[in-house]
């Protein structure tokens, strides 16, 4: 679009003013850098005042091109930004540079969204976002969102940014952009610090199929926690060994879809929820790793309302400290301000301080959008240090801890009891084939005729898919299968690990029947489940019984019997109770 004369002027206090119409009006009147320049130029040679515009051959020089994308305004010309329309919003394609008699300097830079139109950007300068976000503004007869569009080269829209004020660059002259709207896909790039002219800025922008529920509804799913936020240890792929991470998230009864929803909600443009001591907004995962000698004067504090902070002028910056290694002197932190600190370089969170080792101290770490990971729709692909709680996660999952490396779960199932009633005894066990319960799945390795006994060895190799907790029912002399729960299970020295028992009156013989009752309680609801890992298929025997209450017994039905299978998707039984009023 062409300068039009009639909506700029050039005041007696040299401040360049627009005086068109607002961003999403007909009268918006948008130019380039060079064209302001060419505007400034042709008043400069005239031979008087004309207009309202006043510069003719007497007034000292406005302004000077040293690129067609970089033009300087010399001789104390400004933009006027403190009128009603400030004037830089309605220029683009390049720099600004000015300054008052060349001091004060001033600096605003060009950027190009290259993404697809209707992107909603988010500026973030200084560890906050731009609350005036005039770029996103729909244009007069526009049905998509973003000034000076060029779509033919796939730029949605075209602006400046002051990164520079009264002689000192803001945030390092760095600025952050991202976008975060509620159904779309998330995204960010960062520039460290921006350079004259047009600064390029790739971001993503379409739809995500894996976000499809209403806000609202989401907002309502606060039972999803962050139990463990800061450093801790999980064991994904149940090797025996611990990983770290710096979050350990509990979905309760929701979908890993529906969870990964809930991340991408307390993070979306504009929420206030907090995470490690920032809004939701801002947050964005581990960005970097700082190895330090240890610390003095105290402990780091993860999250928080103090960030840690080093260096001074150009070196300086501030993090949030998301994790505090327990062993190693490493920081995980999120890159707030400025730039990363260099080798041998102090860190100080309030009285707490340390220096960065010498060599090799500072990594960075790839961030993703959002936070988490991805969804598959069934499945997290995950952040990195990022976790689920161990009993929340799947098979299909994919979990990256600290240390880089990816691990998934185990096939880790659900088999699930419906058809009940609170109050109903439930009792699944392994089924003999026939239909009826296997009370010889296992058998017993020795007597057991000791007070205070806490193992039981049995003869067989105990299943694969034992829970790592739970009960077992053991033969004893008198005929009565006894319930015992188990704390731990050793599937090489075939031992439950159980709660003391005395078996001094009432033995259990040398190869009695012993057998797992994977639920073995009083429901509590109308459905009972448990977890195991599952790599086969299992034919489960459930029973439920009730004698009910009352001197009527209205309640009371007959014994219900069933079989379900439990297979590498999990499984489900239904019963289907008789009264016995």
């Amino acid at each position: 679009m062409a300068l039009d004369t009639t909506y700029w002027q050039v005041r007696s206090d040299k401040t360049i003013r627009y005086i068109g119409g607002d961003h999403t009006t007909a009268t918006a009147n948008y130019v380039s850098v060079l064209e302001l320049h060419r505007f400034l130029q042709d008043l400069g040679d005239n031979a008087s005042v004309a207009n309202d515009d006043y510069m003719d051959i007497t007034t000292l020089n406005p302004s000077d091109k040293k690129f067609d994308t970089i033009i300087t305004l010399t001789n104390g010309y400004t933009l006027d930004d403190a009128y009603t329309t400030p004037a830089s919003e309605f220029i683009f394609q390049g720099s600004i540079i000015q300054g008052v008699d060349g001091v004060d300097e001033e600096i605003y830079d060009g950027i190009k969204i290259v993404s697809n139109r209707g992107v909603i950007v988010n500026v973030i300068q200084d560890n906050a976002v731009l609350a005036n976000k005039f770029w996103n503004s729909i244009p007069d007869g526009e049905s998509f969102a973003g000034i000076n569009p060029d779509p033919a080269n796939g730029v949605a829209m075209q602006f400046m940014v002051k990164v520079k004020a009264a002689d000192a660059e803001i945030d390092n002259a760095t600025l952050l952009f991202n976008t975060r709207e509620w159904g779309k896909t998330y995204s960010e790039f960062r520039i460290p610090s921006t350079g004259r002219g047009e600064n390029t800025v790739p971001l993503t922008f379409a739809a995500d199929l894996n976000n499809t529920t209403a806000g609202a509804t989401i907002d309502s799913w606060s039972t999803i926690a962050n139990i463990t936020e800061g450093w801790n240890e999980i064991d994904v792929n149940q090797d025996t060994t611990n990983e770290e991470y710096y979050a350990e998230w509990n979905r309760d009864t929701y979908s890993i879809n529906q969870f990964y929803e809930r991340m991408k909600r307390i993070t979306e443009n504009g929420s206030t929820t907090q995470l490690y001591g920032m809004d939701g907004e801002l947050f964005r995962g581990i960005t970097h790793s700082l190895e330090t000698d240890a610390e003095a004067g105290g402990s780091w504090v993860e999250g928080g309302a103090t960030p840690v902070s080093w260096g001074t002028g150009a070196t300086a910056g501030t993090g949030q400290i998301l994790a505090n290694a327990d062993t190693g002197n490493i920081l995980y932190i999120q890159l707030l301000t400025g730039v990363v600190p260099t080798d041998s370089m102090l860190l100080t969170q309030g009285g707490v301080t340390a220096t960065t080792i010498a060599s090799n101290s500072v990594l960075e770490k790839t961030v993703s959008t959002p936070m988490c990971g991805a969804s598959t729709g069934s499945s997290l692909v995950g952040s990195y240090g990022f976790s689920l709680e161990y009993a929340d996660l799947a098979v299909n999952d994919k979990i990256q801890a600290l240390d880089g490396t990816t691990r998934q779960p185990p096939n880790n199932v659900q088999f699930s009891v419906g058809g009940i009633q609170p109050g109903y005894y439930i009792l699944v066990g392994p089924e003999d084939g026939s239909g009826g319960l296997a009370y010889d799945q296992l058998s017993n390795d020795a007597l057991l005729d000791q007070a205070g006994t806490t193992e039981v060895v049995v003869t067989e190799a105990i299943p694969d898919n034992t829970p790592t907790s739970g009960s077992i029912r053991i033969e004893r002399a008198d005929g009565q299968y006894t319930r015992h729960d188990y704390s731990a299970v050793a599937i090489g020295t075939r031992t439950f690990t159980i709660t003391s028992e005395d078996f001094d009156t009432n033995n259990a013989a040398a190869d009695a029947n012993i057998f797992i009752s994977y639920i073995d309680e009083a429901s509590v609801g109308t459905s009972i489940n448990y977890n195991t890992v599952q790599t086969s298929t299992q034919t489960l025997y459930v029973e439920a019984r009730f004698g009910g209450t009352g001197p009527n017994y209205t309640d009371s039905i007959k014994p219900a019997a069933s079989t379900g299978t439990l297979g590498t998707t999990g499984g489900s039984a239904t019963l289907s109770p008789v009264s016995d009023a």
